[in-house]
Parts: structure tokens; sequence; C-alpha cells
């Protein structure tokens, strides 16, 4: 159980691609906590592009629930490529 916390507490680095007709942000790679949930990313997205809605991608694959763990994604991401 110790090692589960001390690795969601560690700040994971998201990388962001632009696909399609979505603008290129400034600065596409960011740090942010395991413990967020994917939301977070979602609404910090929404605030740079100044949208309300958006599809958001893990690894072009599939996009995950906005409840989901920002770690728990990179650990499927991670250990899938």
């Amino acid at each position: 159980m110790a090692t589960d916390s001390l690795s969601s507490a560690r700040k994971v680095i998201v990388l962001l691609k632009a696909t399609a007709d979505a603008p290129i942000l400034k600065q596409n790679k960011f740090k942010i906590l395991g413990t967020d949930k994917f939301a977070k990313v979602i609404d910090f997205l929404s605030r740079q592009l100044h949208r309300e809605s958006m599809f958001v991608y893990i690894n072009s694959a599939f996009s995950p629930n906005p409840d989901e763990l920002v770690i728990d994604l990179f650990n499927v991401s991670f250990c899938s490529s």
C-alpha cells in the first residue's frame, strides 16, 4: 500500500499533440500530479484553447473517463507502448 501512495503522488509529464483543426499550444508539455483526475487535463485544455467541448485521447487510441486518475492512465499507456 505504501508504494501505491508514493507512485500516485509523483508527477507525470503530459505531452499534448494537436490533431485535425485543433490549434497548437505554445507549451505542449507540462507536469501534473498523478493523484489528479483526467478532468483537470480537460479543464486545462479548455481554458488554453477557449473551447467548451473537445475530444481528448491517450496515445490516439482511447478517450478515458474524466474520473480516471492520471497515474493510472500513465501506467496503462506506458505499459502498452
